[in-house]
């Protein structure tokens, strides 16, 4: 940590940990937390009933996902958090009953579950189901945007399909929400020529949150924190575009997002990778040193590796 944040400003470094260190432990989900969420969600009466090893027992358990690893391996934890509790895993649950589950590390923009499960619902699913979606992280408008879109799917295939959802955390990041946001979100456009350059070269003016609160779910010490973190990652994102030769125009300064923005803005990272939706100077690497080194899905023949948060 202590490489990644003399890339900052000799004034800030200080406050940068400080605030980084406060959210992390917030947003950062290790293997050991996300097993706690899947333990909890076994024994979770909302969805499974009063008897929920006949409830796992009965269900089907979707691996659809068309990109990434992240799918597979949520799977796999499940499986071993179903075989602590009851003796048995996925691979034993039945694929006659209709209720499915979808599991993912986290709903983000919402576009990978959108395509997964919209191809699912033309092609496989039943005439009636009703799915389960379970992610650590849920953000509002990505939830909004994949809810929207398949539900239109639905109607488009005339099937009777219910969607349900269970998350660990909730993230509001809706743009009539900005005043809330629990993204990052910028207050301002600092006094900084690069970073000028950059958002006149956008199409419409970006989404910027007013002052005054740092977020619903409490991520941040204060306002004060966030906006720090806010314009130094966001000035520190313009650089790594201009630095780093990998970088494209979805790469925007504060995270991946196809929009023309200052990006995506999330603060989550889990033990396995730092989504790319998360800002620039967490995860970009070369000649940026990354907190957080991600690992892509285009990396097929990299094996995950656990990592834990450097602090």
């Amino acid at each position: 940590m202590e490489r990644w944040v003399q890339q900052f400003d000799p004034d800030v470094q200080v406050p940068i940990l400080k605030e980084v260190n406060y959210v992390l432990k917030k947003t950062y989900f290790s293997k050991e937390r996300v097993m706690d969420f899947l333990r909890r969600l076994i024994d979770n009466e909302k969805l499974t009933g009063h008897d929920p090893q006949r409830f796992w027992r009965s269900v089907q358990f979707l691996d659809i996902q068309a990109r990434g690893n992240s799918q597979k391996d949520m799977l796999a934890l499940f499986s071993e958090a179903l075989r602590d509790k009851f003796g048995f895993g996925i691979e034993a649950c039945s694929r006659r009953n209709e209720d499915f589950i979808y599991l993912d590390d986290g709903i983000f923009t919402g576009k990978h579950l959108r395509v997964d499960l919209k191809s699912w619902i033309h092609n496989k699913a039943p005439k009636q189901a009703q799915v389960h979606v379970v992610c650590i992280a849920l953000h509002r408008y990505g939830q909004y945007y994949a809810k929207t879109r398949l539900q239109e799917a639905i109607q488009e295939a005339q099937k009777d399909i219910e969607i349900r959802w269970w998350w660990k955390i909730e993230l509001e990041d809706r743009k009539a929400y900005s005043h809330c946001a629990d993204v990052l979100r910028p207050t301002h456009i600092p006094n900084d020529p690069a970073v000028e350059e950059y958002v006149a070269s956008l199409r419409y003016k970006p989404t910027l949150r007013p002052p005054g609160h740092p977020g619903a779910a409490g991520l941040f010490s204060s306002d004060e924190a966030k906006i720090l973190l806010e314009q130094e990652f966001l000035q520190a994102g313009v650089r790594i575009r201009r630095m780093c030769p990998n970088t494209n125009s979805c790469h925007r300064p504060l995270g991946y997002m196809e929009l023309e923005t200052l990006g995506f803005g999330s603060p989550i990272v889990t033990y396995r990778n730092c989504p790319n939706t998360a800002p620039l100077a967490f995860w970009f690497g070369s000649p940026w040193y990354p907190l957080f080194p991600r690992i892509t899905n285009r990396q097929t023949d990299v094996e995950s590796e656990d990592f834990e948060v450097p602090f």
